[in-house]
């Protein structure tokens, strides 16, 4: 009181309106301050929201195109392989000439052993039908059948080679997204490379999951992806591999082979 009585009428009158501006404009700092901060937070959580729908989104994509890329291999096999087996098998029973005893023993013994080769591919083909079940296997044993599918055309020599041991708990949404991408890099090997030796290494260290697939094929110009399949395959890889924080690095030049290498956050 005794500090007032001393100030002059105008500096007075300045403290009280400065006091009751400050009073007035505090709350509405306060107000704008949560209101910020509540539509960030919205905004994170919608954010959060859509990654998790795109992740599920791309991880479903995923199945079902290995799921087609199964039923392809399986269509084909079939064609090929076990139609043939099973036309011979036919063929082979068709020509039995039932005067002939010792020449019709060794034909049905022909048709016993195309008849059991068949019930062989059909056991093996069972274990593809699994498709992305494979995963629950590991993802090292699903590679294994995979390759082990892609060498019985006889057109590659391939080496896997598993450095490292892989964490005790895996991650299967990471696992199928890796094991599509090796599929993608396998299938354009199959159509654009004209490779015959094919060496994959996987290796975990650091919590990371490296899987590197090198060909001895035509290669290409890294620097300049193609404009065709090939090229968007590759942009797919990198795609697919982003939504797990991955990412594909490929190095390539014409007349020289290919080498791609995932690597991914693990688990």
């Amino acid at each position: 009181m005794e500090l007032l009585i001393y100030l002059p009428k105008m500096d007075i009158k300045v403290l009280v309106l400065v006091t009751t501006l400050i009073f007035l404009i505090a709350p509405a700092f306060i107000i704008l301050f949560v209101f910020v901060y509540n539509q960030r937070k919205k905004s994170h959580i919608e954010e959060k929201a859509l990654m998790r729908v795109t992740f599920e989104a791309e991880l479903t994509k995923t199945q079902l195109e290995v799921q087609e890329q199964t039923m392809q291999t399986i269509g084909a096999d079939l064609h090929d392989n076990i139609g043939q087996l099973l036309s011979l098998t036919s063929l082979t029973l068709n020509s039995i000439e039932l005067d002939n005893v010792e020449r019709s023993r060794q034909k049905i013994d022909a048709a016993i052993d195309l008849t059991m080769r068949s019930i062989k591919e059909m056991r093996l083909l069972g274990k593809l039908l699994q498709g992305d079940q494979l995963i629950v296997i590991g993802l090292s044993e699903a590679i294994k059948h995979e390759i082990n599918w892609l060498e019985r055309s006889g057109k590659y020599i391939i080496d896997y080679v598993l450095e490292g041991d892989l964490p005790a708990v895996n991650n299967s949404d990471k696992d199928l997204i890796l094991f599509r991408i090796l599929q993608e890099v396998l299938n354009n090997i199959i159509k654009h490379a004209e490779a015959t030796q094919i060496n994959l290494k996987m290796e975990y260290a650091d919590n990371l999951l490296r899987l590197q697939i090198d060909d001895n094929g035509v290669g290409f110009n890294a620097a300049i992806l193609p404009v065709n399949k090939l090229g968007m395959g590759l942009q797919n890889m990198n795609k697919r591999a982003a939504i797990v924080n991955g990412q594909v690095q490929v190095n390539s030049q014409p007349n020289k082979g290919t080498c791609i290498i995932i690597s991914i956050p693990y688990p």
